[in-house]
């Protein structure tokens, strides 16, 4: 069983490390749902750790359908990639139509060999996740990311159930959203190696004072003033629930 932990930062890497997960995630603005971060972030943290680093490469927030120009920085991102120390891309591209791009897609994922891809949560967008899949597939991608199509991975189980069926081996399908201590036992039962968490806590900011109605993003001034964090102790305890789970009865 291989735990993931997305993760935005030096200090929420080291608590992923401690932890005992397997692989990380890195990305930045995840209040956007993760967007490539930045070189220096990633050099930072390829020292802290020893772990499998993943970077995610995707631009903005919003949709998964991409300009000409935006592509092209997509492909800039990663072949850069390589030589930051990471372990492997987390990307995906729909047409207009929210079907998997299958031919773009495949361009990243060859331009990123030898590094692995994992097709990110834009899957649960696509209309009919099961021909998704096999799209997926078709692009050479190594695993893909997926809620079920719901609203969290615990709704979508008996979709993910589904999908590690059809997969056959084919692809990796790691459950990720809401995934926690909770519920990975009914998850680990749809038949996934692999699953994907965020386990953020929510903290106050210690920043006090100053104008509150001068806000510099969408965000509200309640969120202006909180910060997110990984703690290593959810970490091991999910981390030790999985190794329970996969040793041999």
């Amino acid at each position: 069983m291989i735990l993931e932990v997305c993760i935005d930062s030096v200090e929420t890497a080291l608590a992923a490390s401690r932890g005992g997960a397997q692989r990380v995630e890195l990305c930045a603005d995840l209040l956007e749902g993760g967007v490539t971060p930045s070189a220096g972030l990633i050099a930072t943290v390829r020292k802290q750790i020893k772990l499998d680093m993943f970077i995610i490469i995707r631009l903005r927030g919003g949709d998964f359908c991409y300009t000409d120009s935006e592509f092209a920085v997509m492909e800039a991102e990663i072949e850069h990639a390589g030589a930051l120390g990471v372990d492997g891309v987390v990307l995906g591209v729909l047409g207009e139509d929210c079907r998997v791009d299958v031919a773009r897609t495949r361009r990243l994922v060859e331009l990123a060999a030898p590094l692995p891809v994992t097709f990110h949560r834009a899957f649960d967008h696509a209309p009919d996740l099961e021909s998704a899949l096999e799209d997926v597939i078709a692009t050479g991608a190594r695993r893909v990311l997926t809620s079920g199509g719901a609203a969290d991975a615990a709704a979508g189980a008996e979709t993910i159930a589904r999908l590690v069926r059809q997969a056959r081996g084919r692809i990796s399908v790691m459950p990720g959203g809401g995934v926690r201590l909770a519920n990975i036992t009914a998850l680990a039962a749809t038949g996934a190696t692999e699953f994907h968490t965020s386990l953020r806590t929510a903290y106050a900011s210690p920043v006090s004072g100053g104008n509150a109605a001068a806000a510099v993003s969408r965000l509200s001034a309640e969120l202006e003033r909180t910060r997110f964090t990984v703690r290593e102790e959810d970490v091991r305890a999910l981390a030790d629930e999985l190794a329970r789970l996969g040793a041999p009865s």
